[in-house]
């Protein structure tokens, strides 16, 4: 893998949101609205419950790394997607560029994109709500990573959606974390859903990482081998998602979708 060809990906993406404004704000406006709302429902909630319990690292920490996971997957897919818009694809995978050096370039985007928004939420949260990671302790940076490759997963898995079906499937993507977010649990227990919504929750890395923070927040010990499990299965739909876009990219080529979609109007 040429790291240079990965790096002229990610610049791309870097002058594009250099001489857009407009593409800039969203990296941090959406998350810092929610960091807002939910730091004042958080404090709505402790001022009318008993004391024992706050709202804070359960709630809005959980939002927290709710939003980042949706940040990461955005990422990446927005990055994708400029060239949807632009019809590039031509001009991308015309050049020696190899698919692993093109996806991993928009993963580095996903990186930078993501830290921003990231950094944004931990800055409100901390300042202004008082969110102390204290409660999570060490595990709140493989809570995070587990977050971030599941994210990378997601966002890989659904740019190939986009491949195989064309410009104007992008809009089965962008509700996916609201989809998930039922499944993997961000605001309640597993153990409050039905039986078969547990069982597919089992298969998404995130609701270990929610169990983890409830875990934590009550003061109870989280397993390690637990969050070690979500690592795995976050690493596993890593390779199966890159696995599905390299099979996607060869039957796009072959049959010419390629060429197609750099003429289809996304509308």
């Amino acid at each position: 893998m040429n790291l240079s060809h990965v790096a002229g990906i990610a610049l791309r993406q870097f002058y594009l949101y250099k001489g857009n404004f407009a593409r800039v704000v969203p990296l941090f406006a959406w998350v810092a609205i929610d960091m807002v709302l939910w730091g004042f429902m958080t404090r709505y909630l402790n001022s009318v419950t008993s004391a024992g319990y706050n709202f804070v690292p359960a709630l809005l920490g959980a939002v927290l790394l709710w939003d980042f996971f949706a940040r990461v997957m955005q990422g990446l897919t927005t990055g994708f997607f400029e060239d949807v818009w632009s019809r590039n694809f031509l001009n991308v995978f015309a050049t020696p560029l190899t698919l692993t050096e093109y996806v991993s370039g928009l993963v580095v985007t996903s990186v930078a994109t993501s830290a921003i928004g990231l950094c944004v939420m931990l800055l409100l949260s901390t300042t202004v709500f008082g969110l102390s990671f204290a409660a999570y302790g060490a595990m709140f940076l493989p809570f995070v990573m587990v977050l971030f490759l599941f994210g990378i997963a997601l966002g890989i898995l659904s740019s190939a959606l986009v491949l195989r079906l064309g410009p104007a499937s992008e809009w089965f993507v962008w509700p996916i974390p609201s989809l998930l977010s039922p499944f993997v649990g961000v605001f309640y227990p597993l153990s409050t859903l039905p039986q078969w919504m547990q069982w597919v929750a089992k298969a998404l890395p995130p609701s270990y990482v929610f169990e983890g923070v409830r875990t934590l927040v009550a003061g109870g010990e989280f397993s390690g081998a637990m969050l070690g499990w979500g690592f795995a299965l976050a690493l596993l739909d890593i390779v199966l998602a890159g696995w599905v876009f390299q099979r996607v990219y060869r039957y796009a080529v072959r049959t010419g979708l390629l060429a197609r979609y750099s003429a289809e109007s996304v509308s």
